[in-house]
């Protein structure tokens, strides 16, 4: 019998996820301006705003199970809650599963109306996202939110889609309370 080392290791104190077929990629604050309803000329353009880590397995066309974890950091742009980029993905039929493995915040939804939802997230809570829906994470919290995510390789990413319609609802921290602010 052969026995081998796993894939993927997730060691959440240490460096998150690691391994062979890992990809990272962060977003600095300076490629992530557009995403807040304000810039912050305070705000370092070489801050951290996220880490994305991803397992990507084989052909996207083959219709195999990619793996991957967003890493919020507690920043806010002018009170506004951090958040990812968001998007839809270009096969609506693919849905996705978000499990919050640290931190807290929301999942922002957005159907293709417009209309936006939230969802709780703590660690431990695992969401289900439905592929006719944009999403965005959130970081209410003053510590790293992460979300492990799992989604169909065939799915892909449809970001200017949410560029033409943006999320209509914003988080603010203000005075340790988060305040929505909706409409534009």
């Amino acid at each position: 019998m052969e026995i081998r080392e796993c894939k993927w290791f997730e060691n959440f104190k240490e460096n998150w996820i690691s391994g062979q077929e890992v990809q990272t990629s962060q977003k600095l604050y300076k490629d992530a301006k557009g995403f807040y309803e304000s810039i912050d000329e305070s705000l370092d353009p070489q801050t951290v705003m996220y880490t994305v880590y991803t397992c990507e397995q084989g052909d996207p066309k083959t219709g195999n199970l990619n793996w991957g974890l967003s890493v919020l950091e507690p920043v806010t742009v002018k009170g506004e809650c951090n958040v990812t980029r968001g998007h839809f993905h270009e096969d609506l039929d693919c849905d996705e599963i978000y499990v919050c493995a640290q931190g807290e915040g929301f999942l922002l939804l957005m159907d293709e109306n417009g209309k936006c939802t939230a969802e709780i997230m703590k660690s431990g809570s695992i969401h289900h996202i439905d592929g006719h829906q944009a999403h965005r994470l959130v970081n209410t919290g003053d510590t790293q939110l992460a979300v492990l995510c799992c989604w169909p390789s065939t799915a892909g990413h449809d970001y200017e889609r949410v560029e033409a319609m943006p999320f209509s609802a914003r988080a603010f921290k203000i005075d340790h309370q988060i305040i929505w602010k909706e409409g534009e």
